[in-house]
């Protein structure tokens, strides 16, 4: 079978269970300048650069990944979030997208590989595309509307050069994650159907919303139906929400999606709030047992975390939702769906 077939007859099955957070794994190392940029000899301070460690300390991420399967991960994420033209122009390492795209999916391929050789459960590789620090839909500039940083076959450009390293590296999906501009997220489309005509067969992707306040609307100011109905026609394998806020902000917006969304619902939220000093102090128990009332009331098929989150907040998790069934993908009515900022539907 295809990934997409596999995933899809595993989620029937159980609630599937993603990784959690890399960034403050990765700070629980204590790395210096110099392990991140190792030999590479780039022009710019490299501190920071987590993406980068795929070449500079590859035992860092392996590691991480390790430990998330041990918690009861059946996903691993790459360390990629940042791993674009766009971003790595930061650190004078954009030359190097596609090597430490390739690197990445390659390290979490078979670290995922030797887990479902161990057990027969089979472990997937989502090879993670943040939103870059760039936005199609906003100007930077208050004082010109209609200025953008990048157009949109720029973007799909950048998009494309990351989505086609990590598959070739070995990822089954393409996670378009912390979607905060929906435009960025339908750029990340476009190139992943490239990519599909490019190779002559399936480039699956998973679409995940980020929320930026209480209201449930993202930076581009869709709500979550409307982001649905805006990136439906990807033929996404998850849609869902992650970062954000904590899983109790999520709440209603998880199941506003769960009532709409004809696919598998993704959700991997934040490790509850910051504190003041930005440290996420919500207790994995704590965590697992929010989710869980989302699990309870069928609303969800994956389940993971995001800021803030722990192997140990994955391992509990993994325990609350042990057994429990996973969401029925609603079968909706014909109708003619579209979005502006608010979902709007004809009826058929």
């Amino acid at each position: 079978m295809s990934a997409r077939e596999t995933f899809n007859a595993e989620a029937a099955k159980r609630i599937l269970v993603t990784d959690g957070a890399f960034g403050t794994e990765i700070q629980n190392w204590k790395l210096a300048e110099e392990d991140y940029a190792g030999d590479l000899r780039l022009a710019k301070d490299q501190k920071g650069n987590n993406d980068i460690l795929a070449l500079t300390r590859p035992e860092v991420p392996e590691a991480i990944h390790r430990a998330y399967f041990e918690a009861g991960a059946d996903i691993a994420e790459t360390n990629t979030f940042s791993a674009n033209r766009i971003s790595q122009a930061d650190y004078a390492a954009e030359g190097l997208v596609t090597e430490l795209n390739v690197a990445s999916a390659k390290l979490a391929r078979r670290v995922a590989d030797e887990f479902a050789g161990k057990d027969g459960r089979p472990r997937f590789v989502a090879g993670a595309i943040g939103p870059t620090n760039k936005t199609l839909s906003l100007s930077p500039d208050v004082n010109d509307p209609g200025y953008r940083e990048i157009d949109w076959d720029e973007l799909v450009d950048v998009y494309h050069e990351q989505a086609a390293a990590l598959v070739e590296g070995g990822a089954d999906f393409i996670l378009i994650e912390t979607v905060f501009d929906t435009l960025n997220a339908k750029a990340g489309i476009m190139a992943a159907r490239r990519l599909e005509g490019e190779l002559g067969r399936d480039v699956p992707v998973m679409l995940s919303m980020t929320l930026t306040d209480l209201s449930g609307r993202n930076l581009s100011g869709h709500t979550v139906e409307a982001f649905w109905h805006a990136v439906r026609h990807a033929n996404p394998v998850t849609i869902g929400l992650n970062c954000s806020f904590g899983a109790t902000q999520l709440r209603p917006h998880v199941k506003a999606l769960s009532q709409v969304a004809d696919t598998l619902i993704m959700v991997y939220p934040n490790a509850g709030l910051p504190n003041e000093l930005g440290a996420y102090d919500e207790a994995p128990e704590t965590t697992a047992g929010l989710v869980r009332d989302w699990a309870t009331d069928g609303q969800v098929n994956v389940l993971g975390g995001c800021c803030g989150s722990t192997p140990a907040h994955i391992a509990a998790m993994a325990k609350a939702v042990a057994g429990l069934a996973p969401r029925n993908v609603p079968t909706l009515g014909h109708a003619t769906r579209l979005a502006g900022l608010e979902p709007f539907t004809l009826a058929a």
